[in-house]
């Protein structure tokens, strides 16, 4: 596989992944009052301020097939560490921060009247989020989607930490390009990767102001 469908790929795994636990821990940072919810948000954005290689050293003692958790996934056939199902993990954390910030955001923008009157109307916590919330935020959590697929796909320290550099199994673009650097002459040769990460950066910055645009016509619609 090219490191283009590769990388494409991985990106796409890793956000249809991250979507639900994103959706999860955003509207629990933003509509609940559990305690620690500040340990919890430190948690979540670690990734975003912790070097690449950092993040993927913890990674790799998680997902170690001499870990617990790494022999466990190995044993049901989803072997983690050096695989592309590692670099499909070292793209979804590192982009897991921007993918809740996005939410919250979105939630935050939304009239907490709305879901009172909700509430008052008699459906539970979980049936206003599906009904009232989650649909009114639906364009913000695309945009962080889009954001943490971006972040995905120009991830690089974590990567090559957790999955190594394997032509056609987790060689991503980051990754082909720094190896055809090394190589003399590689630098001719990485036009058309640099072209191609330019474009998919390109387009998912104008897909998240889009969305983005489109999320506060909808509330002011609402209002």
């Amino acid at each position: 596989m090219s490191p283009i469908f590769l990388s494409i790929s991985v990106g796409l795994t890793a956000t249809a992944i991250s979507l639900p636990f994103g959706i999860l821990v955003a509207w629990i940072l933003e509509r609940t009052r559990m305690p620690g919810k500040w340990a919890l948000h430190a948690l979540v954005l670690l990734p975003l301020v912790l070097p690449p290689v950092v993040t993927g050293y913890f990674l790799l003692q998680l997902f170690s097939p001499r870990g617990a958790l790494g022999r466990m996934l190995e044993g049901f056939g989803m072997p983690v560490a050096f695989e592309w199902l590692g670099a499909v993990v070292a793209a979804a954390v590192v982009g897991f921060p921007l993918l809740v910030l996005s939410m919250t955001l979105a939630m935050k923008a939304i009239d907490p009247r709305l879901e009172i009157v909700s509430r008052s109307l008699g459906r539970s916590p979980w049936a206003t989020f599906w009904r009232v919330t989650l649909p009114l935020a639906w364009p913000g959590v695309l945009a962080g989607a889009v954001l943490s697929f971006a972040r995905g796909l120009g991830e690089f320290g974590a990567t090559i930490i957790l999955a190594g550099r394997q032509p056609g199994v987790t060689e991503t673009i980051p990754l082909a390009i720094y190896s055809a650097l090394e190589a003399p002459g590689g630098e001719s040769r990485i036009q058309f990767l640099i072209l191609a990460s330019l474009v998919l950066c390109l387009a998912a910055v104008v897909a998240t102001r889009l969305l983005d645009g489109w999320h506060r016509r909808r509330l002011e619609l609402n209002r």
